[in-house]
């Protein structure tokens, strides 16, 4: 059996990234109904219990295996883990940090711990920090990134090389040719963000959704935050940001992607995606997503 597979007790090896206040129950069940691993999500959580209340709400749609992203700057995350201990969570995904605090924390209560890395040298550092897998995210990923790193294409390979763990790649896949590539450049599984923001069951806007399918290959920007970067689907509003001084951090708060993601106000935040925007064309369900994507492979 596929060994993220089989760490994950899901059918293939394709998990939903991380998307914020977009990862609701309804989606997560969804891809782990379909046989991929549904992730809930703890960027802009701020309550513990809401995270609580967000897998027994999951629970309730689904009793295949899901897991859950803890984002290391939110200095909720022990609390976070506390809780999916609590939970019966198994496995989560750290990203936004230094994972070195977090990892023998998250062994401690029986959970497994899968890094998002941008880099070799990251990815070497959290396998000896005794991450269980790490996740290669290219430079052409959505979402919030830093100012160091390659392109999937050169990233995936490279870290295969250099680490004895599993590898599973993000950034840029979208479809079963993503798929078979990711595989083919030595990863054992994919991470899957901007193609599900498009899924039937994702509580993002329709607006979002229609500027994803509507998107061409370059049609997202990279945003500088001064502290990371993200990439984001190119708005007016971001050509604004990108162009003159304005406040980037007024568009990120969680006031602002509520009010943009899932209300649809688009002018009133910034809408994180990779450049697999341009091969994305239709709103499809989670299972429609992960079916062409295996049974094209």
């Amino acid at each position: 059996m596929n060994k993220i597979s089989e760490m994950l007790k899901c059918k293939y090896p394709i998990i939903q990234g991380a998307m914020g206040v977009i990862c609701n129950p309804e989606l997560v069940a969804a891809v782990s109904e379909a046989g991929g691993f549904g992730l809930l999500a703890t960027a802009f959580s701020q309550d513990s219990e809401i995270i609580r209340n967000q897998i027994r709400e999951t629970r309730k749609l689904t009793n295949k295996p899901f897991g859950l992203n803890l984002f290391t700057m939110n200095p909720l995350v022990q609390e976070f883990v506390d809780i999916l201990a609590e939970e019966g969570i198994c496995v989560v995904t750290i990203s936004g940090g230094s994972p070195k605090k977090i990892i023998p924390y998250v062994h401690d209560r029986g959970i497994k711990a899968i890094v998002v890395v941008p880099t070799v040298d990251l990815a070497c550092k959290a396998e000896s920090s005794g991450a269980d897998a790490v996740i290669a995210e290219g430079s052409e990923s959505g979402g919030m990134q830093g100012y160091n790193g390659a392109s999937t294409m050169v990233l995936v390979p490279a870290v295969s090389d250099a680490v004895t763990i599993p590898v599973i790649a993000a950034g840029g896949i979208g479809d079963s040719r993503g798929y078979r590539a990711a595989m083919a450049l030595g990863a054992q599984g994919v991470q899957i963000g901007t193609r599900f923001i498009t899924a039937a069951e994702c509580s993002a806007h329709i607006n979002y959704k229609k500027i994803i399918t509507e998107l061409r290959d370059t049609g997202t920007r990279l945003v500088d935050t001064g502290r990371f970067r993200i990439r984001a689907l190119h708005t007016p509003l971001v050509e604004k940001i990108i162009t003159g001084p304005m406040d980037t951090d007024a568009y990120f708060t969680i006031q602002a992607v509520e009010k943009s993601w899932i209300r649809g106000d688009i002018d009133s935040g910034i809408l994180p995606a990779g450049e697999v925007s341009g091969l994305i064309s239709d709103i499809d369900s989670a299972k429609q997503i992960i079916d062409e994507m295996v049974g094209g492979s």
